[in-house]
Parts: C-alpha cells; sequence; structure tokens
C-alpha cells in the first residue's frame, strides 16, 4: 500500500510539479482577487486567533470582505505566492526579491509570525486552489503545490529575525 506514495525531491521542484503548477495558475490567475479573499478567509477560519497578527483585522469589527486593508494584503500575498511558485523552477529559488524578502522576514518577526504559523497558510493555500480547480486538481497537484509553498515558506523563516 505504502507504494504509491509520491515523494518530492528534496533538491527541488520537479518539470511535472512545474508544469502542474503553471496550468492552475493559468486557470487561477483571473480569478485571483475573489481567490486570494477566499485564501484569507480560510487562514482565520483554520486557525482565527490568527487575526491578532494582522494589525487592519486585530481591532477591526468590520466584516473581513469590507474591511480596506485586507483586499490589497490577501492579494499581494496570493499573487506573490503563485508568481513565486510558478518561477521556482526556471530560477532554481524562491524568486521574491531579495530585499523583499528580507522585508517579508523582519515583518513576519515583527508581527510575531512562527515558523508553525506557515503550516495554517498551505492548508489554506491547497483548500483554495482545490476548489478553484477541481477538475485539475490531483495528489500531484496538491505535491506540487505544497513543495512551492514550503520552499517560499522556508526563505522567508530564514528571514525571521529582528531588522538590522
Amino acid at each position: 500500500m505504502g507504494e504509491n506514495v509520491n515523494t518530492v525531491e528534496a533538491t527541488g521542484f520537479t518539470e511535472e510539479q512545474e508544469a502542474l503548477v503553471v496550468k492552475s495558475w493559468n486557470a487561477m490567475k483571473k480569478n485571483s482577487a475573489e481567490l486570494s479573499l477566499k485564501f484569507f478567509a480560510k487562514i482565520l477560519e483554520i486557525a482565527p486567533a490568527a487575526k491578532q497578527l494582522f494589525s487592519f483585522l486585530r481591532d477591526s469589527d468590520v466584516p473581513l470582505e469590507q474591511n480596506p486593508k485586507l483586499k490589497p494584503h490577501a492579494m499581494s500575498v496570493f499573487l506573490m505566492t503563485c508568481e513565486s511558485a510558478v518561477q521556482l523552477r526556471k530560477a532554481g529559488k524562491v524568486t521574491v526579491r531579495e530585499s523583499n524578502l528580507k522585508k517579508l522576514g523582519a515583518t513576519h518577526f515583527k508581527s510575531g509570525v512562527k515558523e508553525e504559523h506557515f503550516q495554517v497558510t498551505k492548508l489554506a493555500l491547497l483548500e483554495t486552489i482545490k476548489e478553484a480547480v477541481p477538475d485539475m486538481w490531483s495528489p500531484a497537484m496538491k505535491n506540487a503545490w505544497e513543495e512551492a509553498h514550503d520552499q517560499l515558506a522556508n526563505a522567508i523563516i530564514a528571514e525571521m529575525k529582528p531588522s538590522s
């Protein structure tokens, strides 16, 4: 029974994984505004306490979909995650500008984000993609997006320290 398990190369992102990520991202791109809000709603559904990590949500009583700062933030996070995934194999590494990576790391650190919080974002991302492209979804696609997410998360985590 254990023979069917797909293993992800520790060295990186395969051509097959890249093809699955690119194909699904191309299908999702036109709905990225709506999907990014769904992604954030899922994060908060999985971990309601995560609301405290976002300055614009912390003391807000406004419903999520009406929060003026949530949409641009959700869009930038979702787009960065997906675009980074698409570029991963071509670049051989996470392609967020180095200065942005340092800034992302410092911001996450300052906000109190912990390494385990990235498991929540991964789960929310996978659920969002699965719902967005149900006809394409497969264990292989899930693995591809997990690998892409983990590489981006690890790059951010490596920079999660006080800003100098």
